[in-house]
């Protein structure tokens, strides 16, 4: 245990030189022997292994074995164009898989890009994963870990470990300790510096001990790939669709088979029967057509800021109706900004934007003394250092007193760092020809140790009636949520040790500060509200700030909405879970609290989105139906358990995710309701004609075409349709929810048997214009029987094209919706169309179809035919309306 040996034992034991660092030489062959220092993801797939991963689903199989009867029966092109569905269909899905992991890999980053190293006695910059064992790193404030240290010196050196420990304060670090024991906590391992973790303060080094899977993230990160993952709603629905359909197929051969019998037709013949009902029963295009709208969908999410990390989980967003997100930078600015500054008898409210502010007398010493007792940086966009002081350095750069010139002018030649039990922090710097004490911290402790208050500009005893004032308007901005920090000063002729600062100060004030909630996320969490879904806020922060940001946002209206992790801890786990409704905010958490919390919902059957950004984070983003990470200050652990990573790290990305979710789920459902729809069609012009002894009115490749073709391209389109404005003021959908819910199976099987008895009518007027009976079409030359298919053929396509049209939504209008809001949907029936004339008008095309052309009266004809379901389902919907019904 490196914790348990002496920095001289370790730099002994890694054979390096705390002064000189390694040699090159030295680097090189630690190289060859440890790799690099990167945390490894899963073992990546070969392409061939995803392709053979894309096969596996029912639909697939199903039409796997369509294309082996279909060649048994040396039916090769039906064959060939059932295989090409399925191939397309699985290629379709490998390079989206790809996409969406190499938008991972980009948006990954490296644990720290660049490291201050010692090496050849120099202190040079390198790329971390080029770090090895024996390497003399050096930290500062603001710089991440790169690999696991065991610290050789430190000054001041606190380093933010919640990624590790869960703990939101963060660690003091002294190197000078040799700890005992063999199971020391992570978080008591003072004398180590671990990867991922972030200095906020002072100085260090250390000697690399672990790199990559070897550290103490990496162990974690190795476990957490060997979970595996659950199938979500919509994998569920499509595997029972496809299993569904796969018995119908079955179903509707062993009958045929039966029919034939019973009617002594050849077995031949009831062979191509069965492969006609089998392909009119199984729509051929549905899998790459939801591949292809859920690549869109991550398409889409990606200009939003969300990369989904796998196809399905953008449909699983749409039923989410529990958002458990972290406040900091993600229902907040993850910035401390100061809002209010207090000198006696004057207090002064701050807006959060705007610069060069004035100040009085009093109040550019409080904003002086603060920025010069601050080891912060800030500018422009870049800061380093502990939050709190950042703020206090951008209060500066607000009133014009900027660090720098500060700094340069009364220059710091002694310090009192910051003590968690002192909490009080000390800078002397140069004032004129003597010094200047600069003493900020919590204000009672700076009030006891204060004699005198500077007043408009004049030096005043500090009577106790002052002290209460101050006292009492300080506990008034706690009570705000407002962060609370005193500042102090006192002027001395010499040089004084750390001993002597702090006594017989002078108060000037302090100021009151906090995270600011994001502005855009009120009206995300209102709109989330009227979608049905709650909005639980989860932090490590004190219950009292967190109710005051979670009432501002709408969170939450009162204290007893709040729990705290100790509160938590109180209460096993089916207690938790009765009560888990009568809150919004849970405070003082932990990450393992949340584990807890996303169990304790999803008790009552609800789906719960959780968002995280630590390597502890990770397992209750695993646990959540959809686990949302950090893409800013994510670590790689918690990206790679995460279902969706937020590249901005906003709480409103996740709104507009959900509602993308929701409109996918409703694109894909109009989709598959509308290929059912025109199958069935299919099915019962050609269960019908078996039935009744009639000629088969459509031929296998017919079917196909129709299926592959003039059904696809609307259905693509109706899966690209543009979003709903009103998806938002509807609850969220029950995951359990049939795929036929909402009257889909009755619009599915009243249009269905429309399409069908319409192909039917058009073959019986075929026959009828040749002069012969439906009843006798089995004995038909097979001119007449080209004719008849023809006509059946042709209004078969054109009544599912215009169908399209009022599948866009199960209760507006296409006036309501806009007939030309969906280009795409308009450009495909008009391709449709062009592509059913060239079939029949083109002679190798109307030959291989076994087809003709037909005069302008049957066209006529044609058409009156083909808009009949639309203006049927119109009615329907209008009916709908009257009754009050809703859109599903």
């Amino acid at each position: 245990m490196w914790y348990s040996k002496s920095h001289e034992d370790a730099l002994n034991e890694l054979q390096t030189n705390a002064a000189l660092g390694l040699s090159d030489s030295e680097v090189s062959e630690r190289q060859e022997k440890y790799g690099p220092n990167r945390l490894e993801g899963k073992k990546k797939k070969s392409l061939i292994s995803l392709f053979f991963g894309q096969l596996q689903d029912a639909l697939i199989y199903v039409l796997l074995a369509a294309a082996a009867v279909t060649v048994l029966v040396h039916e090769y092109a039906d064959a060939i164009i059932i295989l090409a569905v399925v191939v397309l269909n699985a290629v379709i899905g490998v390079v989206q898989e790809a996409k969406a992991e190499k938008a991972i890999e980009a948006l990954k980053k490296l644990t720290t890009p660049r490291s201050i190293v010692r090496r050849n006695g120099k202190e040079v910059e390198v790329n971390s994963t080029e770090l090895v064992p024996g390497d003399i790193v050096l930290l500062d404030a603001g710089r991440y870990v790169p690999a696991d240290l065991r610290l050789i010196t430190s000054k001041n050196l606190q380093i933010e470990e919640s990624a590790l420990t869960g703990e939101s304060v963060p660690t003091d670090k002294d190197a000078s300790k040799v700890l005992a024991g063999e199971s020391v906590p992570l978080g008591d391992q003072n004398n180590m510096a671990f990867m991922s973790t972030l200095a906020t303060y002072g100085r260090g080094e250390g000697v690399v001990v672990n790199t990559g899977m070897n550290t103490i993230i990496g162990s974690i990160a190795k476990s957490l790939n060997e979970d595996e993952e659950s199938m979500t709603p919509l994998q569920v629905r499509l595997d029972e669709l496809g299993k569904t359909l796969g018995k119908l197929a079955l179903g509707i051969t062993a009958i045929m088979f039966l029919v034939g019998i019973v009617q002594k037709r050849p077995v031949l013949d009831m062979f191509l029967t069965a492969i006609s009902l089998a392909v009119a029963a199984i729509p051929e295009g549905l899998p790459a057509i939801v591949a292809i709208v859920l690549a869109l969908g991550v398409t889409r999410m990606s200009k939003i800021n969300a990369i989904v990390r796998k196809l399905p989980a953008v449909e699983t967003l749409g039923s989410v109706n529990i958002i458990c997100s972290d406040k900091t930078g993600t229902l907040t600015q993850n910035k401390m900004t100061v809002v209010k500054y207090y000198t006696l008898d004057n207090l002064v409210n701050l807006d959060r934007e705007g610069d060069d502010l004035t100040a009085g007398k009093d109040a550019e010493q409080l904003i002086k003394s603060f920025v010069l007792c601050s080891d912060a940086t800030s500018n422009g966009n870049e800061s380093t250092g502990d939050p709190t002081e950042v703020a206090l350095i951008v209060l500066g750069n607000r009133h014009r007193m900027f660090k720098d010139g500060l700094n340069s002018e009364f220059a710091r030649v002694n310090e009192k760092p910051f003590d968690s039990d002192r909490k009080l922090m000390s800078t002397l710097n140069k004032e004129g020809t003597g010094y200047r004490v600069h003493t900020k911290g919590a204000i009672d402790n700076i009030l006891k140790i204060s004699r005198n208050i500077l007043v408009e500009g004049k030096v005043m005893t500090l009577t106790d009636e002052m002290k209460y004032q101050i006292l009492k308007e300080s506990e008034s901005m706690s009570n705000q949520a407002l962060r609370v920090l005193g500042v102090a000063y006192k002027d001395v002729d010499s040089l004084i040790g750390p001993e002597e600062m702090e006594a017989g100060l002078t108060v000037l004030g302090f100021v009151g500060m906090i995270d600011p909630p994001r502005l855009e996320v009120k009206d995300s969490i209102a709109a989330a509200k009227g979608a049905g879904i709650t909005s639980i806020m989860i932090t490590g922060d004190h219950k009292n700030t967190a109710v005051a940001i979670a009432k501002e946002l709408g969170i939450a209206e009162k204290l007893d909405e709040a729990l705290t992790g100790a509160e938590i801890d109180e209460l096993d786990d089916k207690a938790f879970a009765e009560s888990i409704n009568n809150y919004r905010v849970f405070a003082r958490v932990s990450p393992e609290h949340k584990v807890k919390i996303v169990k304790a919902y999803k008790a009552h059957g609800n789906i719960v989105s959780m968002t995280g950004d630590g390597v502890n984070d990770a397992p209750s983003l695993k646990h959540a139906d959809i686990g949302v990470a950090m893409g800013i200050t994510g670590t790689d652990v918690s990206k790679g358990a995460a279902d969706m990573i937020l590249t901005d790290d906003n709480f409103t990305t996740i709104v507009s995710a959900i509602e993308e979710g929701r409109n996918i789920y409703n694109n894909i459902k109009k989709a598959v309701i509308f290929l059912l729809s025109c199958n069935l069609g299919e099915i019962v012009a050609i269960f019908m004609s078996v039935l009744f002894s009639f000629a088969i009115p459509l031929l296998p490749t017919q079917i196909l075409w129709v299926n592959l073709v003039t059904d696809t391209l609307p259905a693509i389109s109706l899966g690209v349709d543009p979003g709903d404005h009103d998806v938002m003021l509807k609850k969220p959908r029950d995951p359990k929810e049939s795929f036929f819910a909402g009257g889909a199976a009755v619009r599915a099987l009243i249009g269905g048997i429309l399409i069908g008895s319409l192909t039917l009518f058009a073959f019986y007027f075929g026959l009828k214009e040749r002069g012969v009976s439906i009843w006798d079409s089995a004995t038909a030359s097979d001119d007449v029987l080209m004719y008849a298919r023809t006509m059946a053929f042709v209004v078969l396509s054109t009544t599912q094209l215009f169908y399209a049209l009022s599948m866009r939504s199960a209760t507006k209008s296409i006036l309501q919706v806009g007939l030309f809001t969906n280009k795409y949907l308009i450009l495909s029936i008009f391709v449709g169309i062009l592509l059913q004339l060239g079939v029949i008008s083109i002679p190798p095309l109307a030959a291989a179809f076994k087809v003709h052309n037909l005069p302008f009266g049957d066209w006529v004809l044609v058409v009156c035919l083909s808009i009949i379901p639309l203006i049927v389902n119109e009615l329907i919907k209008l009916f709908r309306r009257m009754g009050g019904a809703d859109d599903d």
